[in-house]
């Protein structure tokens, strides 16, 4: 199970951090997304990283503002989000992969958290 939390009202230009709690069969998993869907458009991917190694990638829209990183000891993945815009809203979900590669391919991810809102108010 994924326990995704965070989420919030923000004036544009701030910040938020998003966890991702995972559990149970999601032990298995070698990689963790971010992704998010704004009312009207498809899933997008956000960003990925490794349990094992950390190894990390964002989606250009969000390189530079966003951070994805991990607490193994915690089985908590973070997704901090700094300089947020309008644009940046959206619903937020974690999702869990069990290919050892990173993907950003939605497919390749069989968990999913319940997802947790962000609105960014201009």
């Amino acid at each position: 199970q994924l326990q995704a939390s965070g989420g919030g009202l923000v004036q544009a230009g701030g910040s938020l951090r998003l966890s991702c709690v995972a559990s149970g069969r999601t032990f298995g998993a070698y990689v963790m997304g971010w992704f998010r869907q704004a009312p009207g458009k498809e899933r997008e991917f956000v960003a990925a990283i490794k349990w094992s190694g950390g190894m990390t990638y964002h989606a250009n829209s969000v390189k530079g503002r966003f951070t994805i990183s991990r607490d193994n000891a915690k089985n908590t993945v973070y997704l901090q989000m700094n300089r947020l815009g309008p644009e940046d809203t959206a619903l937020y979900y974690c999702a869990a992969a069990k290919t050892p590669r990173l993907t950003t391919t939605i497919m390749e991810y069989a968990s999913w958290g319940q997802g947790t809102q962000v609105t960014v108010s201009s």
